[in-house]
């Protein structure tokens, strides 16, 4: 797995990676958001989520409903995007109750705290983890699978 790191000066930088990562997203796509509480993944999420949205859409944090679904498009077609948070949960079986693997086989996902996965992660997805490294800047570590390879790094490379 080849890494590649991106600075997210200002929030605005974090929407244009997850614009241009949404814009490389197709059905089926898991992409695993890592980082600590205030890091920017509901943030990263919510960006992602109105890059392939027909209108803007409220994309609330779903920490306390632990899955959120949105009707998109990804490469002129019909996706819907599914929203996970699974910070709450105590273990890896109650994601199937959120319908996380009719997500991974249809959908977009967007997961965070996919530690929560455990042997339930799929193997082929994108982690994204983002660190605080200043009052409103980010370090975003990109982490492919080889679906993701090509795609991430030519994002990588757009933001150097």
């Amino acid at each position: 797995m080849i890494e590649s790191d991106v600075i997210l000066p200002n929030q605005a930088a974090t929407e244009r990676l997850a614009a241009a990562l949404a814009a490389e997203a197709r059905p089926g796509d898991v992409i695993l958001l890592s980082g600590d509480l205030g890091a920017g993944k509901t943030h990263f999420a919510r960006a992602f989520i109105n890059a392939l949205t027909p209108a803007p859409e409220e994309v609330p944090s779903p920490t306390f409903t632990l899955v959120q679904t949105y009707d998109a498009a990804a490469g002129g077609a019909p996706v819907q995007i599914w929203h996970f948070d699974l910070y709450r949960l105590k273990s890896p079986d109650e994601t199937l109750e959120l319908g996380i693997e009719e997500a991974f086989g249809e959908g977009i996902s967007l997961v965070e705290w996919p530690d929560r996965l455990g042997a339930l992660k799929p193997r082929e997805h994108l982690e994204l983890r983002l660190a605080i490294t200043g009052d409103a800047a980010r370090h975003a570590t990109l982490l492919p699978t080889p679906a993701w390879q090509d795609r991430a790094a030519a994002i990588a490379k757009a933001f150097a």
